[in-house]
């Protein structure tokens, strides 16, 4: 009697898929992300900006701290959790400026003078995903601290403006206001208590938590009910002594004389606490509700609240979804550029020549794609055509048999002259191709 071995046959593993909320970034789309770092890594150069990297982890109390215990992230949105090792509390960081201050401090950067900086990265917030807020978002920002004149709050905004303008960004407009000083905005805060307590019958549940921990955040309600409400209460730059008028008259006159327009908006606060004097936001009707592109403004106690020697600073964040957004609803975001080469091989016997040949290409800037076999085989010239045409490649280096034992290649348009096609000895590709090229980008530039 014999005994019949049976295998059992794997389960299918269940797919998994990422976070609600957090998104991969794939090609194509992900070359637009690039062109946007690229852009801005060309504009913060320009203005003498220097890249920062912070850890995506802080300890909690640095955001409990530096943002302010009664903000929603600190209550609501903050991806917190004990670390199993040494039960550190610890939380992913839902803004970066924190972190970047912490940095400053901890690495002792401002002793000899003031930095600027600049940051890109992801950030957590624990919210509802909906368009342009996601639970991991990215932002882009510029800090610069130090320096205590309103000279740097333009500096800031002018830098913001000038990347819309590289960007081709439209519809965009910037509202600005004052936060004054603490015991400025501790006149106001107490006047804006009396007269919210006043209307005590109006105010929905939010607003009455908030009344004596934050009521500045009042003024952000979207609730209809409460903007007679708020329309009507005290503003704070009616409470702005003179030192912090002529602040934010000095921020107001630079942006006047260079040209870029503002409206004064009294009850623009800013979601943290650790703002004074100016704040500024970039906002566009164009993305609903999640209207606001760009924030920041001046935080000249923050240094000091994580524990490094008093100092002033100031800056901003983009959101990178949002800018991104944008320039697609308007329809002015790039397409995803394909490589400038495509090696068609029809033999692999050709290998050799290809790998050193595209090798020289690269090596003098070029992007070249090579074809990878399938199966025993390279592919059909058609199918490796079909594959080189939806690359998006400019130019084709085809790799016959006959051509290589007479040492050239054959360079063929797959663009702008579709079908022109030309032998070349092999030491003439790389001028060839290169010249070609130019060629290309000078009657794409003359047709735009």
């Amino acid at each position: 009697m014999t005994t019949e071995n049976k295998t059992t046959k794997p389960t299918k593993a269940q797919a998994l898929t990422a976070v609600k909320g957090m998104n991969d970034l794939i090609p194509p789309a992900s070359a637009q992300w690039e062109w946007l770092e690229d852009k801005v890594r060309g504009l913060m150069a320009r203005h003498a900006y220097r890249n920062l990297r912070t850890p995506i982890v802080e300890p909690t109390a640095l955001f409990v701290r530096g943002l302010g215990e009664v903000t929603d992230i600190v209550e609501k949105e903050m991806y917190s959790f004990e670390d199993r090792l040494n039960g550190e509390q610890l939380t992913l960081r839902p803004e970066a400026t924190a972190g970047v201050v912490r940095a400053v401090v901890e690495h002792n950067l401002l002793y000899d003078g003031g930095k600027r900086l600049y940051y890109m990265g992801p950030m957590f917030r624990h919210e509802r995903p909906q368009r342009g807020r996601y639970r991991q978002f990215h932002q882009i920002g510029a800090e610069a601290l130090g320096f205590p004149g309103a000279e740097v709050d333009a500096e800031l905004i002018l830098l913001a403006a000038t990347l819309w303008q590289e960007l081709g960004l439209q519809d965009v407009r910037l509202e600005l206001n004052s936060l004054g000083q603490p015991d400025e905005r501790a006149a106001h805060r107490a006047a804006l208590i009396d007269h919210l307590e006043a209307h005590a019958e109006v105010l929905d549940e939010e607003a009455k938590r908030r009344l004596h921990s934050n009521p500045l955040r009042i003024l952000d309600t979207k609730n209809p009910a409460m903007q007679a409400v708020v329309e009507a209460a005290p503003q704070l730059i009616d409470f702005l002594g003179e030192a912090s008028l002529a602040h934010f008259n000095a921020v107001k006159a630079i942006l006047d004389a260079s040209g870029v327009a503002y409206r004064i908006n009294p009850r623009l606060v800013r979601g943290m606490d650790y703002y004074n004097l100016t704040v500024f936001e970039f906002v566009t009707d164009r993305l609903g509700s999640q209207g606001t592109i760009c924030g920041g403004g001046r935080y000249d106690y923050l240094i000091e609240q994580v524990g490094g020697k008093p100092a002033p600073a100031v800056g901003w964040a983009l959101g990178v979804e949002r800018v991104l957004e944008l320039l697609k609803e308007q329809g002015t975001l790039p397409e995803a550029v394909g490589p400038d080469v495509y090696a068609i091989i029809p033999d692999a016997a050709a290998l050799p020549v290809v790998f050193k040949t595209v090798q020289a290409l690269r090596a003098q800037g070029m992007s070249v794609q090579m074809h990878a076999g399938t199966g025993e085989g390279m592919g059909s010239m058609k199918s490796q055509f079909k594959k080189a045409d939806a690359s998006g490649a400019q130019l084709a280096l085809i790799f016959g048999g006959d051509e290589l034992a007479r040492g050239e290649v054959t360079l063929k348009a797959l663009r702008d002259g579709v079908g022109a096609q030309e032998a070349l000895p092999l030491a003439q590709v790389s001028s060839r191709v290169a010249a070609t090229l130019a060629r290309s980008a000078v009657h794409s530039q003359a047709a735009a």
